[in-house]
């Protein structure tokens, strides 16, 4: 009896060993080493709460033999518009870039940074990732695209009052998040300075700017609920005032130098549904940030709907005038837009 108990066991394990994908026969050793390199502190959200459960799953996926590092604030040299091409040349072999930092570069990435082109996050990183296939397929053209997303819309911080009107904006200095919006804050009345994210600290707490349009998700990483006292939101009804657009790359030869179950890894770890994963968690994040400028007893304010739509129809030559930067690229900038448009108001 023994024997034959034996002898099953034996027969069950080699049955098993032969269902055993390949990836699990392989010893918890790293065959490649990936670099991702981010542009915000580790603390951030995007940081902690995404990239480093991401590559724990990758690692988990190839049993060890992919091990993704992570290396936040540029560790690795370099500024944050230089992202795009230190993923091309090797530098790093992921990255994950803004658009915006590097402007007309990446066109239909950009889109969706216009002003009032954002839902919420989730649905709009999905907008994007079908814009990005139907008319962005050459914005990237030698590097692995893994996805493609936004943040939620955008929320006036200051630090002196709330905004309620257009005449609430006039003389005051903001850093806008992008050149279309800041192009919409000046049509309102609005001065507007331009430098990446990571510079907000010292430009609000010198006295630089009067204050910044940004979701509220990136607040806490930088302490800005301490450096502002007002933050001015749209009516829930209203779309977004903006949402950068993001996109996380790879370095192509990286990509083609693992072998075919490895780089199965990083499909099924990317694409579509990374995209739409990443909006929701940026959604989440979005809750914690209000909860944080709640916390440090910020006022908040709602900007009316009948004012987000006027708003919208003051924005509207820098919409028309991004259709023509489109049709100078070679692109239907019209047709671009309107299905931009469709997809967000879809459902």
């Amino acid at each position: 009896m023994k024997q034959k108990l034996k002898r099953r066991a034996v027969l069950a394990g080699a049955g098993a060993a032969l269902a055993t994908p390949a990836l699990l026969s392989r010893v918890n050793a790293a065959e490649v080493t990936l670099r991702l390199h981010s542009m915000l502190p580790a603390p951030a959200p995007m940081n902690s709460q995404f990239f480093v459960p991401w590559a724990d799953e990758i690692r988990e996926a190839s049993n060890g033999a992919i091990d993704v590092q992570l290396f936040p604030s540029m560790q690795l040299g370099g500024k944050p518009p230089q992202l795009p091409d230190q993923v091309r040349q090797g530098i790093c072999d992921i990255s994950w870039t803004l658009p915006v930092y590097t402007p007309d570069r990446f066109p239909i990435a950009e889109t969706l940074a216009l002003p009032f082109m954002v839902t919420n996050a989730e649905k709009t990183s999905v907008v994007m990732h079908t814009l990005m296939e139907e008319f962005g397929q050459d914005d990237y053209a030698g590097i692995k695209t893994l996805a493609f997303h936004t943040h939620d819309g955008g929320k006036l911080h200051t630090r002196n009052g709330l905004i309620h009107t257009a005449d609430d904006l006039r003389g005051l200095k903001l850093r806008a998040p992008n050149q279309a919006t800041g192009k919409m804050l000046e049509l309102l009345g609005a001065e507007t300075v331009f430098f990446p994210v990571t510079e907000m600290v010292v430009g609000l707490s010198s006295g630089v700017i009067d204050g910044c349009c940004l979701p509220y998700e990136i607040v806490p990483a930088f302490k800005l609920q301490e450096l502002t006292g007002f933050t001015s939101a749209p009516a829930p009804a209203s779309r977004g005032l903006y949402a950068n657009t993001f996109a996380m790359l790879m370095n192509q030869a990286a990509y083609e130098g693992m072998s075919d179950d490895l780089r199965g890894v990083i499909d099924a770890h990317s694409g579509a549904g990374l995209s739409q994963r990443i909006g929701r968690q940026f959604d989440e994040f979005e809750t914690r940030g209000k909860a944080a400028v709640e916390a440090q007893g910020n006022t908040i304010g709602e900007i009316a709907s009948e004012e987000i739509a006027a708003w919208r129809e003051i924005a509207e030559p820098v919409h028309a005038e991004w259709v023509e930067k489109l049709n100078g690229f070679g692109h239907d900038g019209a047709a671009v837009l309107a299905r931009a448009n469709e997809l967000l108001d879809a459902g």
